[in-house]
């Protein structure tokens, strides 16, 4: 039979389940954006917030690009909804080209890159605004627009930067780690079947041999020959002149402006004023396209589900190291 003691103690450990699980749901609640958690949404599931409540003709409508641009295939849950989600965003550019009452569009981007194929995706849904909706595409650059945060921006009709903001890094990049040192040190032995000579290239077991590199660099060379035509054509500048500025270094918003890579220097809103005046736009809407929220329904369960699993699984990190164990090139600033 169990002791009172016994009892007591699981009295106490239920008690702390119960108060930890109240703790995490108050937190979820309190954090929740509750104008997005029962608003509706659109049948593509786009919602508009209103950022200023114009009385005259005309919208102008704001996306904002936050975080590495990369295509995880993670759908957005309640806890994660603030990361950057590809096909989301895409699915954005393309109601802000489709919507008729839209005048223009203006790219908030604040990334210091990703992928190279994530980065030309969104490229070509601007240039698609541009040539087949006609509309024309602003870009006001935040903390940080560099790599592939300029790689999108390049086609921009107009490029307007905070003089602190971090862009340029124009280049490719491509690393994996080497660790077979270490594993020699500490007794690790790998056993690779391969069907090539080389199928495991970049594997962090061995280095990398000299044809390997070759490979390798010839791979970053064509993607840096596409960043630069990118460019070229965008900021109507001769590929030899990119090439010299597009060395992988970084500019301040200050000096980029001097050496051409942005048009003006200036916040959001001075971006918004230089739209409504480039359109001759007097007192339009001017709203943001994001995502709708989560429905009351998905934010109990989300919420349910988050007291379920562990916080590694919550936050992505698993998939996150996943993915870093596959080398890919990247327009992607790295401090």
């Amino acid at each position: 039979m169990m002791s009172a003691k016994r009892w007591i103690a699981l009295a106490i450990a239920a008690f702390l389940l119960i108060v930890s699980v109240g703790f995490q749901t108050v937190a979820s609640i309190a954090t929740a954006d509750f104008d997005q958690l029962f608003a509706g949404g659109n049948e593509d599931g786009v919602q508009e917030k209103v950022v200023e409540r114009g009385q005259g003709e005309g919208k102008i409508v704001i996306l904002n690009l936050d975080g590495v641009i990369q295509d995880t295939g993670t759908a957005p849950s309640f806890v994660n909804s603030a990361t950057y989600h590809h096909q989301q965003f895409l699915r954005l550019l393309d109601r802000a080209g489709e919507d008729n009452t839209v005048s223009g569009v203006i790219l908030r981007v604040n990334t210091p890159g990703g992928g190279v194929v994530e980065s030309d995706e969104i490229h070509d849904k601007v240039k698609t605004i541009q040539e087949e909706f006609g509309k024309p595409v602003y870009v006001s650059m935040g903390n940080t627009a560099a790599s592939g945060g300029y790689y999108v921006s390049a086609p921009a009709d107009k490029i307007v930067a905070h003089p602190a903001t971090v862009t340029g890094s124009i280049g490719v990049i491509m690393q994996s780690i080497n660790y077979s040192e270490l594993a020699d040190n500490i007794g690790l032995e790998f056993n690779t079947l391969k069907s090539g000579e080389y199928k495991d290239i970049m594997a962090g077991d061995r280095p990398m041999t000299e044809e390997e590199e070759e490979i390798l660099q010839s791979m970053v060379d064509d993607f840096y020959g596409d960043f630069v035509n990118i460019i070229a054509e965008g900021r109507g500048m001769d590929e030899q002149t990119v090439r010299e500025i597009g060395d992988g270094r970084v500019y301040s918003g200050t000096q980029a402006h001097e050496v051409g890579l942005v048009d003006d220097l200036g916040t959001l809103e001075d971006t918004i004023t230089m739209m409504k005046e480039d359109l001759g736009l007097d007192n339009p809407l001017v709203t943001k396209y994001q995502y709708g929220g989560l429905g009351f329904n998905q934010f109990i369960g989300a919420t349910a589900r988050s007291l379920m699993v562990s916080d590694s699984e919550l936050l992505g990190i698993k998939e996150i190291l996943m993915d870093s164990e596959t080398p890919r090139a990247m327009y992607l600033y790295t401090e």
